[in-house]
């Protein structure tokens, strides 16, 4: 279980940032593929969007085509000598920047751990930030970490996709529970379906399950499609590259239900929400 290194309020730092956390202590789960499209669709609206690649593997520094910066290593972050400002990346995408991973990265909860108040280290370093962007997305890695409790610390809305098994549906379990020992109710938690072939009955049972069991879950599935695992192939954002095919308009129609469901909702115009997918894209 994720440790509880210290308890503190929720809302402690004001911000007008907001910070949307796509993660899943699960590997393999979209999560990466969530991240990007989501924040391409977020700055496609209109508004400021930075994505920051939490991942030592850098899966969004690759699909966006990012370069890692020199000496931006997570130690030197933490400890103040290296600015997030200083590190960010443009992208081809008008309103999308990203600060890329490093591999130094699958170090973080160590350097993490030796600094105080450590669970509130990434909410603190945001705050230069606060007046460049408006909305903040972390890409953060599969795990039970340290760093993984940093990045629910500092979020308002977290994304969690969910394949329909029982080891996801188990991590969904210890995830709420995390956050309900720690008091953060003002925390967002919107969990969705990801890599759904429906074709398959335990995959029809476990969400059938969860959807009882979680009546926040959105609507919105996103379907096991081969045109969505291709996207690291392209190296770009679903919506960018086929905006008019229907797997981009499942994410615009996640996208949308977020919006919703945060009352927050997206500045770009609507667009027709795709029938739910039955699984005969899917690769085989």
């Amino acid at each position: 279980m994720l440790r509880a290194v210290c308890r503190v309020e929720h809302t402690a730092y004001a911000r007008a940032v907001r910070i949307i956390a796509v993660t899943n202590a699960k590997g393999g789960v979209g999560k990466t593929t969530t991240a990007v499209n989501l924040a391409y669709l977020c700055a496609e609206g209109g508004r400021r969007t930075l994505l920051w690649d939490l991942d030592a593997q850098g899966g969004a520094t690759y699909t966006l085509r990012g370069e890692p910066q020199q000496d931006a290593t997570a130690k030197k972050l933490l400890a103040g000598k290296r600015e997030l400002s200083e590190l960010i990346f443009a992208t081809s995408y008008p309103g999308l920047d990203l600060l890329p991973a490093d591999f130094s990265y699958r170090n973080f909860a160590v350097h993490l751990a030796a600094r105080r108040h450590p669970v509130e280290r990434l909410l603190k370093m945001s705050r230069s930030l606060r007046e460049i962007y408006d909305v903040l997305f972390l890409d953060a890695p599969a795990g039970i970490s340290l760093l993984s409790e940093n990045v629910l610390r500092a979020a308002d809305v977290v994304i969690a996709p969910v394949v329909p098994t029982p080891l996801s549906m188990r991590m969904l379990v210890q995830l709420n529970e995390f956050i309900a020992a720690e008091g953060w109710a003002d925390l967002a938690m919107l969990p969705f379906f990801s890599m759904v072939d429906r074709r398959r009955a335990l995959h029809q049972e476990i969400i059938a399950s969860l959807r009882a069991q979680f009546p926040q879950m959105l609507r919105t599935e996103v379907p096991y499609w081969s045109e969505i695992e291709r996207m690291s192939v392209r190296r770009a954002p679903l919506p960018a590259v086929a905006p008019r095919s229907e797997a981009a308009l499942i994410y615009r129609s996640l996208w949308e239900e977020i919006g919703e469901r945060t009352g927050d909702r997206p500045r770009a115009p609507g667009r027709p929400h795709p029938p739910q997918p039955s699984g005969t894209h899917a690769s085989a």
